[in-house]
């Protein structure tokens, strides 16, 4: 058997119900257990689950029962429950006091005690999901992690990791974790693509392959995911909120508020729920909105998705020096592609570019593999008119290294429409038609062909945006504009860039040698 359910009994006798639940559906997704020739093997891994799942309920319902540095932790009392639980000499400390510890001094910024502690977990039971999760999101190599599994025989009289079909697995777990860790999104995404194939319907992986798809921009694949994994048990809420904000990006608000409803019902005090109510809120009042993405911080300091939101909120409400705070938590905790982008955002818009482009080199450096962080590059680049031929040979690297990356697409389009060569431009984009009925790719055309008087056509493409997504703004906007133009009417008025030149000759140096 893939999973040996030994294992799972083992982290609840310990109180470790969030690991045993992860590993749970490891058990219950195993392609090894054939329903129909095993039927009771089928029904013991689901009673095991189902067991991992009520207990883990009654753990929270129950919290003010636990020793007083649980109580302390459950209300953010960090440095209280620390020194409750230094207290415990560190032989007499079990499995779970060992997990509690490490997140205690990972919340207190203590990361190499974290580490220790997290490494004693692994050291006796290498099934402690939660404990291979924080030390790969701390720096730990796969092969570190490795190392700490113990060979000693279990219960059952067999080694737990010597056994090659529990091994083999778990191995390839921690290594996709490690690789997402490390901001190598295309390599934890293949890893965590190869265990679903082995675990079918595994909510666990599939959330995790959605959450990345989320990050690095796959939008439509991610909420495919999603959608799968609430399929298969519409009680989850865990990264729901990162659902809700792909929800309102595709402008699917009947969706977002079915959804906003459904966790309200399910336990309205998780953070994903109050990050996924200021998603909604966001149309309505930035300021409600701003006040839920608050509240899912003060719930849980470590939220990323809340320091996310938060920016944006900021930005959306022209505060930017606001948002480079709210960014900057969410990359100390873990740095990813979206809190990259969100500080170069922000920085563009106080007009600080030396400081945007520092940001979008680290972002080049932390992922050199990532088409998304060449063209944040040339985001910066494209911001001053010195600049342009640069950006231009950055959105090109991008397009090379991923040619189906419409944001480098169209930053392409703008750029040769910023340089007078509209017909570079167009003939860009319609190449990108053939392949992607896209509303974005309309929309540009759109505006391309507005520019240059063409105006019928203009007309015909935010019609086709607006059909393939009703509720885009750019393209209702756009045909406002369109109605005063076909009247002889001047929208608005030309306004003119100010140059901001950037000189940095070792940056220069550095970025020739990335590209």
């Amino acid at each position: 058997m893939d999973v040996p359910r030994d294992q799972v009994t083992t982290l609840m006798e310990h109180g470790l119900y969030t690991s045993a639940q992860m590993l749970g559906c490891f058990l219950v997704s195993s392609s090894a257990v054939n329903p129909e020739t095993s039927p009771h093997i089928k029904a013991e891994s689901l009673v095991l689950l189902g067991d991992a799942l009520f207990r883990e309920r009654e753990h929270r319902r129950a919290i003010v029962k636990f020793k007083i540095a649980s109580c302390h932790c459950a209300i953010n009392e960090n440095v209280a429950a620390l020194a409750e639980m230094e207290g415990i000499p560190s032989k007499a400390r079990n499995l779970q006091m060992n997990l509690l510890m490490g997140k205690l001094h990972r919340n207190s910024r203590q990361n190499r005690a974290a580490i220790a502690c997290y490494k004693e977990c692994l050291r006796h039971c290498p099934y402690v999901i939660e404990a291979i999760i924080a030390l790969a999101e701390l720096g730990v190599t796969a092969k570190d992690i490795l190392s700490l599994f113990p060979q000693t025989p279990n219960r059952s009289g067999r080694p737990p990791f010597d056994h090659f079909d529990s091994s083999r697995w778990l191995q390839r777990y921690v290594e996709a974790q490690c690789c997402i860790a490390s901001n190598d999104y295309k390599g934890g995404l293949e890893l965590f693509t190869e265990l679903l194939q082995r675990f079918p319907n595994n909510i666990h992986i599939l959330l995790e392959i959605a959450k990345v798809e989320a990050i690095i921009g796959k939008n439509d694949e991610a909420i495919m995911n999603f959608e799968k994994a609430r399929s298969i048990d519409p009680h989850i809420i865990t990264y729901m909120d990162e659902y809700a904000m792909l929800l309102m990006i595709k402008s699917d608000h009947l969706k977002l508020n079915k959804l906003v409803h459904d966790l309200l019902s399910i336990d309205p005090t998780r953070p994903e729920v109050f990050v996924a109510l200021s998603v909604v809120w966001e149309r309505k009042e930035e300021r409600g909105a701003l006040s839920y993405a608050e509240k899912s911080i003060r719930i849980d300091e470590r939220h990323i998705p809340g320091y996310i939101m938060k920016g944006n909120l900021y930005l959306s409400m022209n505060r930017p020096d606001a948002a480079v705070v709210a960014f900057r938590g969410a990359q100390e905790l873990k740095p990813d592609l979206r809190s990259y982008q969100g500080l170069v955002r922000s920085y563009l818009a106080l007009s600080k570019i030396k400081e945007a482009l520092y940001v979008a080199r680290e972002a080049m450096k932390a992922m050199p593999q990532s088409a998304k962080a060449l063209k944040l590059v040339g985001d910066v680049h494209a911001s001053n008119s010195g600049g342009r031929e640069k950006a231009k040979k950055f959105y090109e690297s991008a397009l090379r290294l991923e040619p189906g990356y419409l944001g480098a697409a169209l930053a392409l389009a703008e750029l040769h429409v910023m340089e007078g060569r509209t017909g570079d431009a167009i003939s860009l984009l319609e190449r990108y038609l053939k392949d992607w009925a896209d509303d974005s790719l309309h929309v540009k055309l759109a505006q391309v062909f507005a520019a240059t008087n063409m105006l019928q056509d203009a007309l015909s493409h935010y019609q086709s945006a607006l059909r393939i997504n009703a509720q885009n703004e750019a393209a209702k906007k756009g045909l406002e504009r369109l109605e005063k133009q076909m009247k002889g009417v001047d929208p608005d008025a030309p306004e003119e860039d100010e140059e901001n030149e950037v000189e940095d000759a070792d940056g220069d140096q550095e970025e020739a040698e990335l590209l």
